[in-house]
């Protein structure tokens, strides 16, 4: 598609669109493939659970360390050739995490993972931003539907491999094989890097204003959806009394709420209008987390599960693409700044809910997400197109 056609608003090539959501897809694959991976390195290593606490912490910090740098890079030389080579040096870390023989090279490794992961996940949503742009309609909710599917098929995928009692290096040199052939053929796709003539290729700064807004929202709402994965076992197992063997059920309704709502949630954007999507979806969101939190009745702390995962599915995405709108700042810096905010919350948001919970109880503590929601849900305007 040539630079006229874009500026018209000409929808791309149903090849740019398939690319787009196939490095989603990559992403996914790659986040949860590490997932099934974590017991065998903990018993390799040696390790007790407060060692590989810290030593997980090397993920989260390869990610908010590489995400700055990672807005500069795209908006220099774009974020197709940083979508590639980011890809297959994410494919490269895979291996590298099953042979790592010490703590200290789990650790790098996993700095080096979270960090290629950070940059695919910066550069990816500004290509769907653009994307999006040119073809003029809802989009990004779907592309992040497929992250969701690539989580469940990457998690999936490498629990079936060790199933069949292969030797873990040669499970994660499967994953890492078939997504460096999928970068290598989602290449093509992807659109041509694209920069407005009147904007100067300025180096990485904090942006201010709407954008760190943006990231704060962002920041509540990955919050929100990290104390699923951390808490919702425990409110089940030590406050609603479910079995151990069945704690689990709360996350499985949430994220598969979560994936529904993603994929179905282009249309249901394109028809509310982003600013009522994220009004509502908050608001539900909260309402699922008082019901879990304050319901009485088990089943109803499930049902509220679901109104999270369903409620929660579409905030980010239409966050992200509000920021890759902003006018005054390029899309990659602008999703740098957003994308990093969001994955502090997502890091930090568990520890901060045990520490209230510690103070209070649990349920209080997951009833102060649903405030903080309420406030995202308040704040929705800002997501407007502009």
């Amino acid at each position: 598609m040539n630079m006229q056609q874009a500026e018209a608003g000409l929808a791309p090539p149903a090849a740019a669109i398939r690319a787009t959501r196939a490095i989603f897809l990559v992403s996914g694959i790659g986040m949860a493939s590490w997932a099934p991976m974590v017991p065998y390195a903990k018993a390799r290593l040696g390790l007790d659970d407060a060692q590989l606490g810290l030593v997980l912490l090397a993920f989260g910090g390869g990610s908010m360390f590489s995400m700055p740098l990672v807005g500069m890079l795209a908006h220099r030389f774009g974020n197709r050739r940083v979508i590639a080579v980011a890809g297959l040096l994410l494919c490269l870390a895979i291996p590298l995490l099953a042979l790592a023989p010490t703590a200290l090279a789990l650790a790098a490794a996993l700095v080096y993972f979270g960090a290629c992961l950070g940059a695919v996940d910066v550069a990816m949503n500004a290509h769907a931003v653009e994307v999006e742009r040119h073809a003029g309609r809802v989009l990004m909710s779907g592309f992040h539907g497929l992250f969701s599917v690539g989580g469940l098929a990457g998690a999936a995928a490498m629990s079936g491999l060790l199933a069949c009692h292969l030797p873990l290096v040669t499970c994660a040199g499967a994953i890492a094989v078939l997504l460096a052939l999928i970068v290598l053929a989602l290449r093509r796709g992807l659109l041509p890097d694209v920069q407005d003539s009147g904007a100067p290729a300025l180096p990485f700064r904090l942006p201010g204003g709407l954008v760190l807004l943006l990231g704060l929202l962002c920041f509540v709402s990955f919050l929100a959806e990290g104390s699923m994965l951390d808490w919702s076992a425990v409110l089940l197992r030590d406050v609603r009394g479910f079995p151990a063997a069945y704690s689990s059920a709360g996350y499985a309704c949430f994220s598969t709420a979560m994936a529904i709502g993603r994929l179905s949630g282009d249309r249901a954007v394109g028809r509310l209008g982003p600013v009522f999507a994220v009004r509502l979806g908050a608001a539900s969101a909260a309402a699922g987390f008082l019901l879990a939190a304050l319901a009485p009745w088990p089943p109803l702390a499930l049902a509220g599960f679901v109104l999270i995962g369903l409620g929660a599915s579409n905030i980010v995405p239409v966050m992200f693409s509000a920021a890759g709108r902003l006018p005054g700042t390029p899309p990659a810096i602008s999703l740098a700044t957003t994308t990093a905010l969001g994955y502090a919350g997502l890091l930090s948001g568990p520890a901060l809910i045990g520490f209230l919970a510690h103070a209070s109880n649990l349920p209080i503590a997951l009833a102060a997400v649903a405030g903080l929601l309420l406030l995202v849900a308040a704040a929705a305007g800002i997501v407007r197109p502009r």
